[in-house]
C-alpha cells in the first residue's frame, strides 16, 4: 500500500478509476451544495471507499454501467474516509438512508429515487453491481 503525504494510503488511483470515466469529484461541502442547489435532471452519486468491495465490485461495476446506452445527466463522487466533510454533506441529501460506503445514490431533480448500499455491493460481482446500476438507469434515464 502506498502512502502519500504521511497521512494514509495514496488514494489517487482509486479516485482516478472514477474520474477517468468522467465522474466529477466533490471534495468540499460547498461543492456538494452547489450540485444539489440547482439540481436538474438525473444524477448518480458514487460514494467511493478504500475497501476491497469498492475496488473489486463498486468502481468496476460503475465502469461497466457507464457503457450502457442510458446514463444520468451527471455523475459525481465523494470519497468516504478521505473527503469527510464533503461526504457528510452529501449524506445530508439522503439522510433517510444510513451511511454506507461504498454506495450509489440516484437522484432526479435533486430528489433521491434509488440507493444501492454497501450490502448490495459487498460479496457480489462487478457485473451484478453493474446490473443494479443499469436497472436504475433504464428506469430513470433517457438514451
Amino acid at each position: 500500500m502506498q502512502f502519500g503525504y504521511g497521512i494514509g494510503p495514496d488514494t489517487s488511483w482509486m479516485r482516478k478509476e472514477l474520474t477517468d470515466l468522467g465522474v466529477k469529484e466533490l471534495t468540499a461541502p460547498d461543492e456538494v451544495d452547489h450540485v444539489f442547489t440547482d439540481a436538474k435532471g438525473t444524477m448518480l452519486l458514487a460514494i467511493n471507499s478504500v475497501c476491497g468491495c469498492a475496488a473489486g465490485n463498486a468502481r468496476p461495476g460503475l465502469r461497466l454501467a457507464m457503457g450502457h446506452s442510458k446514463k444520468p445527466d451527471n455523475v459525481y463522487t465523494v470519497f468516504a474516509g478521505q473527503d469527510k466533510e464533503a461526504t457528510a454533506r452529501a449524506r445530508e441529501y439522503f439522510s433517510d438512508f444510513p451511511p454506507s460506503s461504498p454506495a450509489f445514490a440516484f437522484f432526479v431533480d435533486g430528489e433521491i429515487k434509488a440507493m444501492i448500499p454497501r450490502h448490495r455491493i459487498e460479496g457480489r460481482t462487478a457485473q451484478e453491481v453493474s446490473d443494479d446500476i443499469v436497472m436504475i438507469f433504464d428506469t430513470f434515464c433517457s438514451p
